[in-house]
């Protein structure tokens, strides 16, 4: 580890390097590691980590989602009577929705690990936000 570092010029940090183990299911929870050991270095295991305003965690993410969902609910109902109002064009309606609630739950959506549950819930919210046009 430490040879390909300092290939790129880098090098270990070891009170800044940290770990997690994100899984689908609980197996390697029941594994408590605190620490991993690898060779003179020692890093500490993490449950929850924010990167780029995104917060994953040991549980694939589902906090991240839940709280995107609520999120887009209340913009959703913020901008309700924009969407229902006749005067306004399904052009402008749809370039709102579009720049609004779609980038406030996709943001860094990559990250996700999506279960059946999720893709649910996804498809709900969906659903809702079209009917309006």
């Amino acid at each position: 580890m430490e040879n390909i570092a300092r290939k790129f010029g880098l090098q270990l940090n070891q009170e800044k390097t940290k770990y997690m183990i994100l899984e689908r299911k609980n197996s390697l929870k029941k594994n408590i590691i605190v620490h991993l050991k690898i060779k003179n270095y020692k890093f500490e295991r993490l449950e929850n980590f924010k990167y780029l305003w995104v917060i994953l965690n040991e549980d694939n993410n589902q906090i991240d989602l839940q709280e995107r969902i609520k999120n887009v609910n209340k913009t959703y109902f913020m901008l309700q009577k924009f969407f229902k109002n006749k005067n306004i064009s399904k052009k402008l309606k749809l370039r709102l929705k579009n720049t609004t609630i779609d980038k406030t739950l996709t943001y860094a959506s990559e990250t996700w690990t999506l279960t059946n549950r999720d893709r649910k819930q996804l498809n709900i919210l969906k659903g809702k936000c079209i009917q309006e046009f």
